[in-house]
């Protein structure tokens, strides 16, 4: 068999060369290494943020040293005009719309008899809401790029915690979102959602060693898994569309 041509091995190491991602909540986190993951694989990165403009603007740095273009925009997910605006701003910036990340979310926790109109309105607002309306700002862009859209889901949406009632409840929509996208624009764009358990980040604490005991895989989950995953419906054939992909290690089963 002939060995590959430079130009071949440079195509196989940036497989998203000459995309434009898009990645909500990317300043920090796990949104922060899906940017990354994106920009290792060659695509110009655009993130958004809130409240987070010193850590956004670190993250446009390091997204630059992968010798790509990159910038963050300061984005209301609980307004449809900001969010109109943002991704406005993205295809002025690049011109085109190829993947988008549906990852800014939130997470809080409350007893289910305690949690008030407003926490519950408030989560549903940014965990479900916010990425029907960016898909559906960015949904002409992507159609015209044949493009894909990752949401990033939970296992909370799959398996209810008592404790977590309102977040488990708009992740399991944000699931079911995903499936109707896909099914809604297809064959232009592929919907698809990352599902995942126990991510940590740095040290850990009690509670999270007795969820990595409770782990098949001895360990919890890091942000790099969940890019990872990303990555994979970001190149994978674009056959491949309304799947939740656990990356949990297989803390579901």
């Amino acid at each position: 068999m002939p060995e590959p041509d430079s130009r071949e091995l440079r195509d196989a190491s940036t497989p998203l060369a000459g995309k434009i991602a898009l990645v909500t909540g990317g300043a920090k986190r796990i949104g922060r290494a899906i940017a990354l993951q994106l920009a290792a694989a060659g695509a110009n990165v655009a993130i958004t943020y809130r409240e987070s403009q010193p850590e956004a603007e670190h993250t446009v740095r390091a997204l630059t040293a992968f010798d790509v273009d990159a910038f963050a925009v300061r984005t209301d997910l609980t307004d449809a005009e900001s969010i109109r605006q943002s991704v406005a701003a993205v295809i002025e910036e690049f011109g085109q719309l190829d993947i988008l990340v549906n990852n800014a979310g939130l997470f809080e926790q409350a007893a289910l008899e305690d949690i008030t109109p407003e926490q519950w309105d408030r989560m549903f607002s940014t965990n479900t809401r916010a990425p029907f309306l960016v898909a559906q700002a960015a949904y002409p862009h992507l159609r015209a790029a044949s493009g894909r859209i990752v949401n990033i889901g939970s296992l909370g949406g799959s398996h209810p915690w008592a404790t977590h009632a309102h977040y488990c409840a708009s992740k399991a929509a944000l699931h079911m979102l995903s499936q109707t996208m896909a099914k809604a624009w297809a064959p232009e764009v592929s919907v698809n959602c990352v599902v995942p358990g126990m991510i940590v980040q740095g040290e850990i604490g009690d509670e999270y060693v007795r969820f990595a005991e409770k782990t098949p895989m001895r360990r919890n989950g890091t942000p790099e898994d969940v890019a990872a995953a990303v990555l994979f419906f970001a190149t994978c054939p674009h056959f491949i569309t309304g799947q939740l992909l656990a990356v949990d290690g297989g803390l579901g089963l």
